[in-house]
């Protein structure tokens, strides 16, 4: 399976578009900031929606036309699934980037310093 994914940095915060086959590696590499570029710029790494699609060209028309769309098509389609804009990346058995990175060895917090 495929799946495009929207991300939010938070509720009505800056949101991102992808596509990936491995859904909960690749939000896991957006929260340990390994994405790079505008995710981990932004800090945009709360899964907000997705959908699967068996077909990757499926999904990466999908992802494209998501892309294209007005901001509030966005908010709307997060919206329908997922009102409270919670990261369902922990429903689906994410794993916690703490407990798997070493204190010191976290992108995300040697960028604070």
């Amino acid at each position: 399976m495929f799946h495009v994914y929207l991300l939010a940095s938070h509720r009505n915060g800056t949101l991102y578009c992808g596509v990936t086959r491995e859904l909960l590696a690749r939000v896991y590499a957006h929260k340990v900031r390994n994405a790079g570029g505008f995710t981990a710029r932004y800090g945009v790494d709360q899964l907000v929606w997705f959908e699967s699609h068996e077909l990757v060209n499926n999904a990466i028309t999908r992802e494209k036309r998501i892309k294209r769309w007005r901001r509030a098509w966005k908010v709307n389609l997060i919206e329908t699934t997922n009102p409270g804009w919670r990261d369902i990346y922990w429903e689906m058995g994410g794993v916690d980037p703490r407990e798997v990175v070493p204190d010191g060895m976290r992108a995300w917090e040697s960028e604070k310093v």
